[in-house]
């Protein structure tokens, strides 16, 4: 995950994440986004995938859009301290 490089909504690596490894992205971006008031207590992992793109339940956002989020709050907090 790099801030820099935006994973594509089409990545072939996001086919294999699961949805356990989604909700735990939800909480870790929940907790990171807290500061921020990045909150979405209704963010679960997605049954649908639309043209092989797993999508979260945050108003049908593909899985890339919480991927690239973390990255941007990790870069962001790792130039901030």
């Amino acid at each position: 995950m790099n801030a820099l490089h935006p994973i594509h909504p089409a990545d072939p690596a996001l086919h294999h994440l699961t949805g356990r490894q989604i909700t735990d992205l939800i909480v870790e971006l929940r907790t990171e986004g807290r500061e921020f008031g990045l909150l979405w207590p209704s963010a679960k992992p997605g049954e649908t995938i639309l043209n092989g793109q797993l999508l979260v339940s945050l108003g049908n956002v593909p899985a890339s859009t919480l991927v690239n989020l973390l990255a941007l709050l990790r870069e962001f907090r790792r130039h901030r301290d």
